[in-house]
């Protein structure tokens, strides 16, 4: 897992939900709020998911567009986004290579056995592509406002 923070954010371009693909080097000029989750429709990137949703329009008045990626197909992302009336971006990273150019593919274990899967991380990356800011091993529990406090200081 390498820092990010102070480098051109890794370029890509990603399925996204509804329709159509997102390429993050062509968001240039405006901030991103890039966060990698787990798992669609689990608690945690429920909660997560919908924190975001909430402040979208804040985001939006900071100049930032909110994206969450995970491993999970396009399919999954728009049954979670209709089901959760979700108002973010969500993109699919199905082959891994974004989570491994983020360094957020991590071994981790639960309940003494190890797996690798996605750490719950966010990238803040300003108008010129860099990485302003990351946040690793996320808590969920008022990670959005935290997110959104930065966003507006950039």
């Amino acid at each position: 897992m390498t820092a990010l923070q102070g480098h051109p954010a890794p370029d890509f371009t990603l399925p996204r939900d509804g329709g159509g693909e997102i390429t993050l080097s062509a968001l240039r000029g405006q901030k991103v709020v890039l966060y990698f989750y787990p798992k669609d429709d689990t608690p945690g990137c429920t909660t997560e998911a919908l924190d975001f949703t909430a402040r979208a329009a804040d985001f939006a008045a900071a100049g930032a567009v909110v994206i969450g990626i995970s491993k999970d197909p396009v399919k999954k992302h728009d049954k979670f986004v209709k089901k959760h009336s979700l108002g973010i971006a969500l993109v699919s990273d199905e082959t891994g290579t974004a989570c491994e150019d983020f360094g957020t593919w991590v071994e981790k274990s639960m309940y003494g056995k190890t797996y690798m899967g996605i750490e719950r991380s966010t990238f803040l990356i300003n108008a010129d592509g860099k990485v302003a800011r990351e946040w690793r091993k996320v808590s969920v529990a008022n990670h959005a406002q935290e997110v959104l406090e930065a966003a507006k200081a950039l």
